[in-house]
């Protein structure tokens, strides 16, 4: 249950925050701040709370429990707020947002020298209380951001930002919609005796206590639901390419039943554009029906076949590499949802939602290709126009290896350089088995490969993205080694597609 405006006005009325000096400011929880105040001769405490379904605010007979992590909203409260005095706190408008103006003492440093007084420096600390889209911010008397409890940047809640919640929620209500305002919303008639400040702490305290978490959990769950129906759909995908090319076997006894059949006139034509042709299966002992090419000979549609079983047998490696790996994210994704469950400080939540990207964006790639670490040594691979631009544009340095499949077209593979160190013949023929192996020289099961530091590459003016002329090159020649290209994938970073390209 969050507060309604005319709940929050009737809060605000009863805790009488004007000339309260802030004295403590803790943050029992990621969403909650609570504010000890010292006014008239007396101590008093604020909780305020932004929590999804809970956002309130509203006076405290006791401390919370304290974090005992140092968080950062807190520590920026403190460092610009403590010993401030609340000038004014009132609702902008109705819209559920409050605005606390603090008037803070400033060190001599930032002072005027001519008058010795030490003068205050204004300070806005909005609450917005919107269920699901509560905040904190704190505004600085130029109208900026200086920080918020939670970084929002489509929104301009970040620090350094200029502040436009006082001018899109400062206006003032017209006679008309403030009566709108009363006969829409009304105060709640909670349990319990004393103010309605009082009746919300005891609501909270014997029903609420665990809506931040709760919520929190929610959100965890809803995240793992999103990533498993991810994870199902793309092991259904490899499951398919799976079938498909364990068929390499059988594409290649094709081929070896066409080098050893003649036809004529009894192929079938089946629908617009698929031709067959029934044959004798010597390895089964029938007759199949096999689709053929018609314009072109035996010999040149059993050596189709024989590309189709090649590529299934290379392609087979990629795709059950990535249905190991979708395998252990799921039981990574499993122990992450019981790990979560089981955390009971609503904060320690909150920080695990935040690393898994609920909270904030998930944070850059670190290459934004497929890249390997072996033995210390990063390998990155290019298989595209694009990628391999990128990688030359931001991510490689003149020390760094460049290989490439010699006549034929294929992808970028660099070895990073380590300081004090040559390249190993090991790292070497690793990075060659994969640009072989990302290239049209595949087919061939291995060819030669040429290598160069970076800084002998010259770019192609006007030329297609990506483009490069080698100098003070070096040849590789390279077998592709299965096994070994097995074992790099196992490890590498970045997707891998279905065909391994």
């Amino acid at each position: 249950m969050s507060l309604n405006c005319k709940e929050i006005d009737l809060v605000l009325a009863e805790l009488e925050l004007e000339g309260s000096r802030i004295q403590k400011i803790y943050q029992p929880s990621y969403d909650t701040i609570v504010l000890e105040l010292f006014a008239r001769g007396a101590k008093s405490l604020l909780l305020v709370s932004v929590a999804a379904g809970a956002c309130r605010l509203h006076g405290l007979s006791a401390l919370p429990t304290k974090n005992e992590r140092a968080l950062r909203f807190m520590e920026c409260l403190k460092s610009r707020l403590k010993g401030g005095m609340i000038d004014s706190a009132v609702q902008l408008s109705g819209q559920r947002i409050v605005r606390l103006v603090v008037a803070a003492p400033e060190g001599a440093d930032s002072q005027d020298l001519t008058d010795p007084r030490p003068q205050p420096r204004f300070y806005n600390l909005f609450f917005r209380l919107w269920s699901g889209a509560g905040n904190m911010i704190l505004v600085d008397d130029k109208g900026f951001v200086v920080d918020a409890l939670l970084r929002k940047p489509d929104r301009g809640e970040v620090s350094g930002a200029a502040s436009a919640i006082d001018t899109e929620f400062g206006k003032t209500l017209s006679p008309e919609e403030s009566a709108a305002l009363d006969a829409t919303y009304k105060i709640r008639d909670l349990p319990g005796d004393g103010s309605f400040s009082n009746k919300l702490e005891a609501f909270y305290t014997s029903k609420g206590g665990q809506w931040s978490r709760e919520k929190l959990v929610e959100r965890a769950k809803e995240r793992y639901e999103k990533r498993l129906a991810a994870l199902t759909v793309r092991k259904a995908q490899l499951k398919r390419l799976i079938a498909e090319y364990s068929g390499s076997e059988r594409l290649r006894q094709i081929g070896d039943i066409l080098m050893a059949c003649v036809w004529t006139a009894d192929a079938t034509r089946r629908g617009d554009s698929h031709v067959f042709v029934e044959i004798d299966d010597f390895f089964n002992g029938k007759n199949i029906s096999v689709q053929i090419d018609p314009a072109k000979s035996a010999v040149e549609n059993a050596r189709l076949y024989y590309e189709k079983a090649k590529k299934a047998a290379s392609g087979l490696i990629s795709v059950t590499t990535e249905m190991e790996k979708a395998r252990t994210a799921e039981t990574e994704l499993d122990a992450w949802l019981a790990a979560t469950i089981s955390e009971q400080d609503p904060f320690a939540i909150a920080q695990t939602l935040e690393k898994a990207g609920t909270v904030r964006e998930r944070p850059k790639r670190l290459y934004s290709c497929l890249w390997i670490k072996e033995k210390g040594w990063t390998i990155l691979v290019g298989r595209s126009a694009k990628e391999n631009d990128e990688l030359l544009r931001h991510k490689v340095r003149g020390s760094d290896l460049w290989l490439h499949a010699r006549d034929y077209a294929g992808a970028y593979v660099f070895v990073k350089a380590r300081k004090g160190k040559t390249f190993p013949l090991d790292i070497l023929l690793d990075a060659g088995n994969l640009a072989i192996y990302y290239s049209k020289a595949r087919k061939n099961s291995g060819g030669d490969v040429y290598y160069t530091f970076a800084k002998y590459l010259r770019r192609v003016k006007d030329g297609p993205k990506g483009l490069v002329i080698p100098n003070l090159e070096k040849n590789l020649s390279v077998q592709m080694d299965e096994k070994r290209i097995r074992e790099l994938l196992a490890c590498s970073q970045g997707a891998v597609d279905e065909a391994g390209q």
